[in-house]
């Protein structure tokens, strides 16, 4: 299990490991700053996605004595292994990750993506993000950008970009306007709901997954989605990107996953968005980031 302190350290050591042996297969961006709205979005261009994609199919077409597909996070490489986080979750690597230090926390049995998060998913998450100044994040089935069926959430360390304060989208969140517990982002032209968190639960991850637990709940019931049980395990309603601070949550619902070719899943709330070449940077140039969210979500107001 993870000792208070050292997580950071863990990773970052680990990272150099799976680098060494070659099991760790960053992919490879340049970028650019693309300014919409008031917000600086970072949209990455890969160009290393080919590898990624060769290795999804591999999975797919590989079937065990089950008869059932691969699950990559079941038969993981061992240098891809960061800690044991609690008795139902592990820390791994992102084996082609886009950003560096890049953390999956997941599940020790397999889950579906699309069940809705317990109390043991936001214990392990919330138990990492003590640890660091970093961003969680759950695509909340393929309708949200998820690539993997087995149920697995996501942190990255702040800053998303060397040089950049925080989050992209921070400069809305000065204006979010609350009513009793949560509200909106004045700027977001979609549906979504945010809260915000105090900064001392981070000290104790136990009380913290509670209280995060029932915002995370409520939020759901807000947006009149199926809401998690305490105990047992239950499917969502609709696709949905969760984004997670240590000072705040935003939760949107999804249309879809795409805007045209571009898939897009919950960094591109933040601020952060990737493209697979110049043409799809110059599409999503030309709509603006914003109407790009705008189209893979859903109305403000019905």
């Amino acid at each position: 299990m993870i000792e208070k302190g050292t997580l950071w350290q863990t990773i970052t050591g680990k990272t150099a490991n799976a680098l060494k042996s070659g099991v760790l297969m960053p992919i490879p961006t340049d970028y650019e700053f693309v300014e919409d709205s008031g917000i600086r979005f970072i949209v990455r261009v890969v160009s290393g996605l080919a590898r990624k994609d060769e290795a999804r199919e591999q999975q797919e077409g590989e079937f065990p004595a089950t008869g059932g597909k691969v699950d990559p996070f079941l038969s993981y490489e061992k240098d891809l292994f960061v800690t044991d986080i609690s008795d139902s979750h592990i820390a791994l690597l992102n084996k082609f990750n886009v950003v560096e230090h890049h953390l999956l926390i997941v599940t020790r049995h397999f889950e579906e993506q699309e069940m809705l998060l317990t109390l043991k998913d936001l214990e392990a998450l919330w138990t990492c993000m003590a640890e660091y100044e970093g961003l969680g994040f759950y695509n909340g089935g393929r309708g949200a950008g998820a690539s993997q069926e087995h149920k697995h959430l996501q942190v990255v360390p702040l800053p998303l970009f060397p040089g950049d304060s925080g989050v992209p989208i921070n400069p809305f969140l000065e204006d979010v306007i609350i009513e009793g517990s949560m509200g909106i982002v004045p700027g977001f032209p979609f549906l979504h709901i945010f809260a915000r968190l105090h900064r001392d639960l981070e000290q104790s991850p136990p009380q913290a997954t509670e209280k995060i637990f029932e915002i995370y709940r409520e939020m759901l019931q807000r947006l009149a989605m199926e809401t998690p049980e305490r105990k047992g395990l239950r499917r969502q309603s609709k696709p949905y990107c969760l984004l997670i601070t240590n000072e705040w949550m935003l939760l949107v619902p999804r249309s879809r996953e795409f805007f045209n070719s571009i898939s897009i899943n919950s960094l591109g709330f933040a601020g952060a968005l990737l493209v697979r070449n110049r043409d799809q940077l110059d599409m999503l140039k030309k709509a603006g980031p914003m109407e790009v969210l705008k189209h893979v979500t859903l109305p403000l107001y019905p």
